[in-house]
């Protein structure tokens, strides 16, 4: 099982001709509004992804919407609690390359008490997994109580701290990043990926596929994305992680959970969307991709 202790957004889509730059104001082509989050994103594409999982996290009094939909993809939401305060939203901008740019406020998720997370991890059970990205507090106090109580756990070092991520790192199993990311953490820790003290390291490539460095086996390999075309690159990453650690936690060697998490990923790409559209398992079974 899976206990995610995520954020949970509501997602505003704003269809641009381009990405605007400094000072530039420019007229949305089209307004969408979804559910979002890396965390809500990362629950909902591991419970497509076949396995049980519990979310962590909290709404505002606005948020009953998002606890419903997350409810009717599959996820566990008895450990989210809606309080005082405005749900976490993101306002994201896509161009007509499906690159995007997103502004990001936190709301609820950075309310998330110590006592909420006690009383998550203390139904937990020793060999699950806790999955934690960067957009919620609590974050240390997630990591010691899961280690205590023999979880297992997986970081999606997003949005990118170093200091966030070496509180913790002595923790993680399991690192997910991207290539900036990487990048951003050797130059933090003055230390290559195979010199952390973690033993699976995966970073995303975007349409490079990732990179596996396996510090418990000593080997780095590198696989090949499935070949698609792109509409919509938001929550791609999310999609991929969430797949990853399902399949782990489904019992799936590090290769066999790449390999769904990249088909997972790819698909997700051809969509305009983040947690709505995120692809089940026999969508991904049924879909005939490239090389």
């Amino acid at each position: 099982m899976i206990w995610n202790l995520g954020s949970i957004n509501a997602d505003n889509f704003y269809f641009v001709s381009h990405l605007p730059g400094a000072g530039e104001t420019i007229a949305a082509l089209e307004f969408r509004q979804g559910l979002g989050g890396k965390g809500a994103n990362m629950s909902v594409a591991a419970a497509r992804a076949g396995t049980r999982v519990m979310h962590i996290g909290a709404l505002g009094a606005d948020g009953g919407w998002a606890l419903e939909r997350l409810l009717e993809y599959g996820v566990e939401t008895a450990h989210i609690t809606l309080m005082e305060g405005v749900t976490g939203h993101a306002n994201i901008a896509i161009d007509a390359e499906g690159e995007n740019n997103i502004v990001l406020f936190p709301g609820t998720n950075h309310q998330i008490t110590e006592e909420m997370i006690g009383a998550a991890l203390s139904e937990a059970s020793s060999g699950d997994w806790l999955l934690m990205q960067n957009e919620t507090n609590g974050q240390v106090l997630a990591a010691q109580t899961a280690k205590t109580l023999g979880l297992r756990l997986a970081y999606a070092a997003a949005p990118f701290r170093a200091d966030a991520v070496k509180a913790i790192i002595s923790q993680i199993d399991l690192l997910v990043l991207n290539e900036v990311e990487a990048a951003q953490l050797r130059a933090a820790t003055g230390r290559e990926l195979r010199q952390l003290p973690v033993d699976d390291i995966v970073v995303t490539l975007g349409a490079g596929g990732c990179e596996w460095v396996s510090n418990k086996t000593h080997q780095i390999k590198t696989y090949s994305a499935y070949k698609v075309d792109p509409v919509d690159t938001t929550g791609a990453g999310d999609t991929f992680t969430g797949y990853l650690v399902a399949g782990l936690d489904r019992g799936m060697t590090m290769p066999q959970a790449i390999d769904l998490a990249l088909r997972a990923g790819a698909l997700m790409v051809t969509r305009h969307g983040t947690a709505d559209v995120i692809p089940d398992l026999k969508e991904i079974r049924d879909h005939r991709f490239g090389g």
